[in-house]
C-alpha cells in the first residue's frame, strides 16, 4: 500500500484503484458496485412505464428523469421528483439512478435518502454550482459523473466518481458522432500514456490537469481507474457496439429510445447489442425492422455529417 496525497492506492479485483480516507464510505466499494454493470445498458426512463418496458428489455439500470419538456417551457432542470423515484423503486428490481445537478449536494442527499442505488452528478441538466462539484467521498452512495476528456474523468474520480459517463450529443438528435470524438480522445489519451516512459507522467498530468497519481494509475491499469460508459446519441444496435468495440463497458440510452412505436423491441436490441458487440450476425439479427420505430429521429444528421 502507497500512500497520497489524498488518499491510498489499495488492490481490488487484482488491480489498483485509489481509496479515499473516508473510512464510513471506502471509494473500493463504490467502484465495486459500479463494476456490477459493466456489459450493459442504462436506460433513461420518465414514467414507472418506461422503467417497466426498460427492465423487460434487459437494461442493467434505470436513470430517472423528468419528462422531457419543450424548448420553450424548459427552465431549469432539477433532481426528478422524490414521488417518481419512490413510484420507480416499487415498480423494478434492476438498479436505479438519478441525477442531481452539478454542485447541489442537498439534492445528493435527498436522492441519497431515496436509497437510489446510483447518483448522477449530471451537467446535462441544469447546473447549480458553478465553481464546485460535490464532494462525492462524503456519500455512501456510488456517483457518475461526466466527462469530454480524460483529464475531466481523472479530476472528477479524485472528486469520488465511482463511474465515468463520456458525454456526447444532448439534444436527442440520434448523431452519435460527438459520443465518437469524445470517446477516441479518451482512449487515445490511454494508448498515448502507455506508450510514455515514466519521467514523462509528470508532464502529461500537467497537459491534462489531472492529479498525478491517478494518471499514473491509468497508465498502469492500462485504462481509466474506473467503469466508463459512453453517452449521447446511442439510439440504434449499431451505435452501441461501436461504443464497446471502441472500449467502453457499457452505454447510456437516452429516453427518446420510448418515442417510436415498439419501444422494447428498440430497448431489447440495443442491450443485446452491447452484449454481442463483437457478432455481426447478432447485430445485424438486432438492426432489422427498427426503421419504423427511429423516425422522430435525425438519423439523417448523422449520414450528412459524416459525409462533410
Amino acid at each position: 500500500m502507497a500512500d497520497h496525497d489524498q488518499g491510498a492506492v489499495t488492490l481490488y479485483s487484482g488491480t489498483a484503484i485509489t481509496d479515499a480516507a473516508k473510512k464510513n464510505h471506502p471509494f473500493s466499494v463504490k467502484v465495486g458496485l459500479a463494476q456490477v454493470l459493466r456489459g450493459g445498458a442504462v436506460v433513461e426512463v420518465s414514467s414507472v412505464n418506461q422503467a417497466k418496458i426498460a427492465e423487460s428489455a434487459g437494461a442493467c439500470a434505470v436513470l430517472i428523469s423528468d419528462p422531457p419538456r419543450s424548448p420553450a417551457a424548459a427552465g431549469v432542470q432539477r433532481m426528478p421528483d422524490p414521488s417518481l423515484v419512490k413510484e420507480v423503486k416499487r415498480a423494478v428490481s434492476v438498479p436505479v439512478m438519478a441525477r442531481a445537478r452539478v454542485g447541489h449536494f442537498v439534492e445528493a442527499q435527498i436522492l441519497e435518502h431515496l436509497a437510489v442505488d446510483y447518483i448522477d452528478e449530471s451537467e446535462i441538466i441544469s447546473v447549480a454550482d458553478e465553481g464546485n462539484f460535490i464532494n462525492k467521498h462524503n456519500f455512501r452512495s456510488p456517483f457518475i459523473c461526466g466527462c469530454r476528456d480524460t483529464g475531466e474523468a481523472l479530476r472528477r474520480i479524485r472528486e469520488g466518481a465511482a463511474m465515468i459517463r463520456i458525454q456526447g450529443d444532448v439534444t436527442r438528435t440520434g448523431n452519435v458522432a460527438e459520443t465518437v470524438r469524445n470517446v477516441r480522445r479518451v482512449m487515445g489519451d490511454v494508448r498515448v500514456l502507455n506508450n510514455m516512459d515514466d519521467d514523462e507522467v509528470f508532464a502529461f498530468a500537467k497537459k491534462l490537469s489531472a492529479p498525478y497519481d491517478l494518471v499514473a494509475q491509468t497508465k498502469q491499469m492500462g485504462r481509466v481507474p474506473v467503469v466508463q460508459f459512453a453517452s449521447g446519441g446511442i439510439t440504434t444496435p449499431a451505435d452501441a457496439a461501436l461504443m464497446m468495440q471502441l472500449g467502453c463497458d457499457g452505454v447510456f440510452v437516452g429516453c427518446e429510445v420510448f418515442d417510436g412505436t415498439d419501444p422494447f423491441k428498440r430497448v431489447r436490441s440495443i442491450v443485446q447489442a452491447v452484449q454481442h458487440y463483437n457478432d455481426p450476425h447478432v447485430l445485424a439479427e438486432m438492426s432489422s425492422g427498427l426503421e419504423s420505430a427511429m423516425e422522430s429521429l435525425s438519423v439523417s444528421g448523422d449520414r450528412i455529417q459524416g459525409s462533410v
